[in-house]
């Protein structure tokens, strides 16, 4: 009977010889979320798994989140008709606090005054560090690849200062030059929102930049 019980339960040290050792779980990549327009969330054949956005979370070894969408800005609302704010509001404040949180955008507040953008941005961060205290912001500005209007740069200084304010990080997209060849091989035909290409040109800045 001793002999019995010892094979059953596999020999005095009450082990299962030869069971598989558990796989060690994964830790869990980081979280990186984004809050853009046209050029954050994808447009014409450029879809939102292919922008610079996905790409840089890919580099980084992150998972990506991506919210907002074409037309908006701090102030604009575009054809969905909600800010940057609100969209943060529907589409990211219910989720568990990411790692960081990259603000892109301003191309489509230059319609704007400087004064309305700087209010919204204020307002923006204001309510996102409330409701993330411990989530690492960035903010990138308006993105123009081959040559931004006067007042796009007026938007750009006045996200630069909303930022320095606050004591968040700001990068600045227009103090890079994207065209080096043929416009064709980083814009789409509209002139205006990247090709995959353009993507790739900006994620590699990008990723280069928060590491």
């Amino acid at each position: 009977m001793i002999v019995v019980m010892a094979l059953l339960t596999g020999g005095c040290d009450g082990g299962i010889r030869g069971a598989p050792t558990p796989a060690l779980a994964r830790p869990a990549p980081p979280v990186m979320m984004f809050l853009g327009d046209s050029y954050t969330v994808g447009s014409g054949p450029v879809r939102s798994w292919q922008t610079y956005a996905s790409e840089t979370a890919r580099l980084m070894g992150s998972q990506p989140i991506i919210a907002g969408a074409g037309g908006t800005g701090y102030v604009n609302e575009g054809r969905v008709g909600r800010t940057f704010r609100r969209s943060f509001e529907v589409q990211l404040a219910w989720r568990p606090a990411p790692d960081l949180l990259v603000i892109s955008g301003g191309h489509n507040d230059r319609r704007w005054s400087t004064r309305r953008v700087r209010q919204a941005a204020t307002t923006l961060l204001r309510e996102v560090r409330g409701h993330w205290p411990a989530t690492r912001i960035v903010m990138v500005g308006p993105i123009w690849l081959n040559g931004a209007p006067p007042k796009g740069y007026r938007v750009r200084d006045v996200l630069a200062e909303v930022a320095g304010a606050a004591g968040v990080r700001f990068l600045d997209p227009l103090r890079r030059r994207w065209v080096t060849g043929e416009p064709s091989e980083v814009l789409l035909p509209d002139g205006v929102h990247p090709t995959l290409a353009g993507h790739e040109r900006l994620a590699a800045w990008l990723a280069a930049e928060l590491s």
